[in-house]
C-alpha cells in the first residue's frame, strides 16, 4: 500500500510521532525539564510553577498532535494519512520548540 507520492511505510511517521510524543511528557512531566531548566535556580519553586504553565500552554499543541495522529489511524482513506501525520508531527514540534523556548524564559 502506498502512501503519499512515495512508498513510504505508515510506521515511519507514526514512529516519529511516537517518539516526539515520549519526548515531551518526559520532559514536562516526567523531571527532564525540571533537571534542565530549574535545576540550578535558588528559588526553584517558583521555577518550577513557571515551567508548570510554560508545560500547559505546550500541551495545546501536543493535544492537536496527538488527535492528529489517532484519527490519521482511524480513517479508511490511506489520501487523508500522510497529511494528518504530517501535521500531527509539525504539531509535536511546535509543542517541543514552545516547552523549550519557554523553559529558556523561566530560568
Amino acid at each position: 500500500m502506498k502512501y503519499g507520492r512515495v512508498g513510504l511505510s505508515p510506521a515511519i511517521p507514526t514512529v516519529a510521532v511516537l517518539l516526539l510524543a515520549a519526548l515531551w511528557g518526559l520532559s514536562a512531566y516526567a523531571g527532564w525539564g525540571l533537571e534542565a531548566f530549574c535545576a540550578d535556580d535558588e528559588s526553584s519553586r517558583s521555577c518550577a510553577e513557571r515551567l508548570e504553565t510554560v508545560a500547559s500552554f505546550s500541551g495545546l499543541f501536543a493535544v492537536v498532535g496527538a488527535g492528529c495522529a489517532a484519527v490519521a489511524w482511524l480513517i479508511p482513506a490511506p489520501r487523508g494519512f500522510m497529511p494528518l501525520m504530517g501535521t500531527a508531527i509539525a504539531a509535536w514540534v511546535v509543542a517541543e520548540a514552545v516547552l523549550f523556548a519557554g523553559g529558556m524564559l523561566v530560568r
